[in-house]
């Protein structure tokens, strides 16, 4: 499969290449494009099973990892959730379009192979201009997990796509780097208090000076574990990366004269070397 890359500029959208990438999910194709978080990779259609078997299959994504569906407009909501609870107005007002992912009761319209199985639905609401204009092209509710093969990073610009997926998916909208660069906060709505289930650029802090107390879920699923996940990345290995990673503990002393060795010797082998460092220890840098 060739994979076509489109430059878009989110400041002055170009429709002629939003509605090509439209066309592109109308048929059944998969089309990565950028939010304020992550590049995520577009479904046909949120509302088809066939459409989260493509998905599931280019990711190479466990069919029971639920998928975010997308929404470009508010009241769209209520075609895919059921007993919507009342806070969900004053969270909605306060962080969509935005990086919060709520979930809901699922409503009979959306397909199980969309949720994983679960009687319950991710639904978001992306404020990229792309994003929106892509979903409303596509008819309005798109499923979109991160834009990367499952497991891996996820991809913050249309390159980390390409070098990912070229060759597994139709099409990429090229709209630069993401904002924020983290994945939505993701809020459970089915329980009460509303529970966190993946942190993000939204805090519990934010949340509660809104709509008062909200619970945090400690105990995400591990990967022995039957139980289906509620939410993308609680149960299967994620955020990889190719790269070997060492932690260096001591004194600052110890630790700074350690990375440096650890460091030229891999730089001497020809390869990458990448360091992080608290303020504190910046001097190894």
């Amino acid at each position: 499969m060739e994979t076509i890359i489109r430059k878009i500029d989110k400041n002055q959208i170009n429709q002629d290449v939003i509605e090509e990438a439209g066309n592109v999910l109308k048929q059944g194709g998969l089309v990565a494009f950028p939010t304020e978080t992550v590049y995520g990779l577009g479904g046909a259609d949120a509302l088809k099973e066939e459409a989260a078997k493509k998905t599931y299959a280019a990711k190479g994504r466990p069919s029971d990892n639920p998928l975010i569906v997308h929404i470009a407009d508010y009241e769209d909501l209520k075609k895919v959730a059921v007993n919507i609870p009342p806070e969900t107005d004053a969270l909605a007002a306060h962080f969509w379009p935005g990086p919060l992912t709520m979930i809901f009761e699922k409503s009979e319209s959306v397909p199980y192979g969309t949720t994983g199985g679960l009687d319950t639905v991710a639904v978001r609401m992306p404020s990229d201009p792309i994003a929106a204009a892509l979903i409303r092209a596509a008819g309005g509710f798109v499923s979109a997990p991160s834009a990367n093969t499952s497991g891996r990073p996820s991809p913050t610009t249309a390159e980390h796509v390409r070098v990912d997926l070229e060759g597994k998916i139709d099409m990429i909208l090229d709209g630069g780097a993401v904002d924020i660069g983290l994945e939505s906060t993701i809020l459970d709505m089915t329980v009460e208090p509303p529970m966190i289930l993946r942190p993000g650029a939204i805090t519990a802090d934010m949340f509660e000076e809104v709509i008062g107390p909200v619970s945090v879920d400690e105990t995400l699923v591990n990967s022995e574990s039957k139980q289906a996940p509620k939410a993308p990345g609680m149960k299967y290995r994620h955020y990889a990366p190719k790269a070997k990673m060492m932690i260096v503990e001591g004194n600052i002393r110890e630790e700074i004269l350690a990375i440096r060795q650890l460091a030229y010797a891999a730089h001497r082998e020809g390869k990458e070397v990448g360091i992080i460092a608290t303020g504190g220890n910046s001097s190894v840098l």
